[in-house]
Parts: C-alpha cells; sequence; structure tokens
C-alpha cells in the first residue's frame, strides 16, 4: 500500500481507502453485519487505513460496525463520517447548529469512539456552504475534542470553493473519475494551495466503470441505480455520476480499446485517479472480498502511460463532458 497526506491534517493515508456506502442500503442488498465486518478487516490486513461512513448508511449501522472493528484493531486507522443529510426537509432553513451537534454526538455513540476523526457536511444545500454559524459550530467540536478534524463532501466544484474559504475545513470530498473530469481542471490546484486534502468518491461511477453494465443490466427497486437516475430521491448525479447510460456505452467501448490487455477496466480506472498527485485517497466501496482485494491491488499497476491518458481526456470530451461538466 501507498500512502499520501491528506492536506493540512498531515494523516498519512492509504491511497486506496474504503466507502461503506456500498456495504448495504441504497444498493439494494441489505445491511449484512457479518460481511460488514469481513471486509473490514480484510482492507485493514491489506494497509487501507482511511474508511468512510456516514449517520445516514444503514441508520447508523454502517458506522456501528466500522467502530467496532477499528476497536478490535491494534494499528492506526482514520476514521471519517459525515452528517447532516438526516435534517429533513433537506433545505437550508432546517439546518441548525443544534441538529448538527446532536448528530456528531449520535456518530460518537455509533461508533463508540472517544473522538471522531474526520466529521463532513454531507451534500448540504448550496447555500449551508457560506455559513459562518455552521463552520463555526465544527470549530467548537474541535476544541471540545470530539472531532480531530473538519471537511466537506460537496456536488459541485463551486461548493468546494465556498468551503476552502473557511480555515477550518481539511478536506474536501468530491466525485472525480474518468466520466467526471472537472474537479481536475477547477478544483485541484486551488486545494493543493490551500493544503486541503482530496478524498474521492464515485471512482467508478456507480460500477459503470468496471465495464460489467450493459444496456441488458436490471437493477433492485432498492438500488439507486435504478430509483435515482433522475435524481428523485437525492442528486442524480451520485448514480453514474450524472451520466446518461447511452452516452456511457459508446465511451466504455473506446475505454476498452485505449487499455486493451491492460487488465480490468475498474481497477485501471483506480489508477488513473490516483495518476494525480493531488488526490490523498479514493473510497470505491467493495461488497465481497474479491471487490476490496482488486480495488486494493490498483494502487500497485504500473503508471497509466502520458499517451493514455490524454486518450481518457478525448473519450471525455467526445463523449461525456457536455453531460455532466456544467452540471456539477
Amino acid at each position: 500500500m501507498n500512502y499520501r497526506i491528506l492536506g493540512k491534517t498531515g494523516w498519512k493515508v492509504s491511497e486506496i481507502g474504503l466507502g461503506t456506502w456500498q456495504v448495504g442500503g441504497g444498493w439494494g442488498t441489505p445491511f449484512k453485519p457479518k460481511i460488514a465486518e469481513e471486509i473490514l478487516h480484510a482492507a485493514f490486513d491489506k494497509g487501507v487505513n482511511f474508511v468512510d461512513t456516514a449517520d445516514v448508511y444503514d441508520a447508523g449501522l454502517s458506522e456501528a460496525m466500522v467502530g467496532q472493528v477499528v476497536r478490535e484493531r491494534s494499528e492506526r486507522i482514520y476514521v471519517a463520517t459525515k452528517c447532516g443529510r438526516r435534517i429533513q426537509p433537506h433545505i437550508d432553513e432546517t439546518y441548525t447548529v443544534d441538529k448538527l451537534r446532536r448528530h456528531v454526538e449520535d456518530s460518537l455513540r455509533n461508533t463508540g469512539l472517544n473522538r471522531l476523526d474526520l466529521i463532513q457536511l454531507h451534500c448540504p444545500p448550496t447555500s449551508v456552504y457560506q455559513r459562518d454559524d455552521v463552520f463555526h459550530l465544527f470549530e467548537k467540536l474541535i476544541a471540545e475534542g470530539k472531532v480531530a478534524a473538519m471537511g466537506v463532501s460537496v456536488e459541485q466544484v463551486d461548493e468546494a470553493k465556498c468551503a476552502m474559504e473557511y480555515e477550518v475545513v481539511s478536506s474536501i470530498q468530491v466525485i472525480f473519475n474518468m466520466f467526471r473530469q472537472k474537479p481536475a481542471e477547477e478544483l485541484f490546484t486551488l486545494a493543493t494551495a490551500k493544503n486541503i486534502g482530496l478524498i474521492i468518491r464515485v471512482p467508478l461511477a456507480s460500477g459503470l466503470l468496471s465495464g460489467k453494465i450493459t444496456s441488458e443490466s436490471t437493477f433492485s427497486k432498492d438500488d439507486h441505480r435504478h430509483f435515482n437516475r433522475e435524481g428523485k430521491a437525492f442528486d442524480k448525479g451520485e448514480t453514474f455520476a450524472g451520466v446518461p447510460l447511452e452516452k456511457a456505452f459508446p465511451a466504455l467501448d473506446e475505454l476498452r480499446e485505449v487499455f486493451k490487455g491492460d487488465g480490468a477496466l475498474a481497477s485501471l480506472a483506480l489508477r488513473w485517479i490516483l495518476m494525480y498527485d493531488e488526490v490523498s485517497v479514493v473510497i470505491p466501496g467493495a461488497s465481497k472480498l474479491a471487490q476490496l482485494e482488486a480495488n486494493v491491488n490498483a494502487g500497485q499497476l504500473p503508471a497509466i502511460s502520458s499517451e493514455q491518458m490524454a486518450a481518457v481526456k478525448k473519450i471525455y470530451d467526445k463523449h461525456i463532458r457536455a453531460e455532466v461538466h456544467e452540471l456539477w
């Protein structure tokens, strides 16, 4: 495993982390404690030391399992969680510091940890990124020793730019992959200049970049890839990175040609992200041990050539840019 620095925290984190949304709810399968426990232990055995969860993942069960396994380990493992999505209706007016404080304290109880390493606002309404009272709350929570560092998980690059104006912000979690390249053009340099860590989520565009999804693929009614393609439950950019499937398949065919004979597209898609030195950690999910192993091994693949990097950019510009670039 290779390690990188997570911005101003100074933490040395594994460049391949573990996202825990995929372990259960939202992907069409119920939370399975034994599988979640096995995946977490296996990840830590392989050198992963950064795990991302949220209070809304399986109504706190994900946080509880992460906390349980971390407490069983002797290594230093950094736990990142998120708060805010439980606030309903999900609008600026309902975001209060009292609710956020209660949710952070709930996460402490869920995990059984004395302190949360990283607490992140979980894709709040855009106007919240300009709320002094919200960011001052996290300064207080850090001073109280309940939280070590604070970050934000964003939908839009412009939201990240707003959040970075607050000194308390140590990290930005953002969607970035072969089909969502705007952050590399407009965010990465700014984040590096401010010494802010970059956590990359949805690295495989909800499985599109695994190359295994076809026009014939179907998904469970409880899988967000079935019910959220048009953003009916939350931002549609979280599902297939916002890319219409009819636009994705021609792009995938061309990507396969670019990387013909180089290995599985999913692993190459992760390696492509790691070609950007500004990235601190990428957090693919895993619902099976085989997926976890493939994710971890992606960091050991040879560097992608400059010609292949240019080809990926060309495919994005040709098929995908017009669909996603200005939306997020």
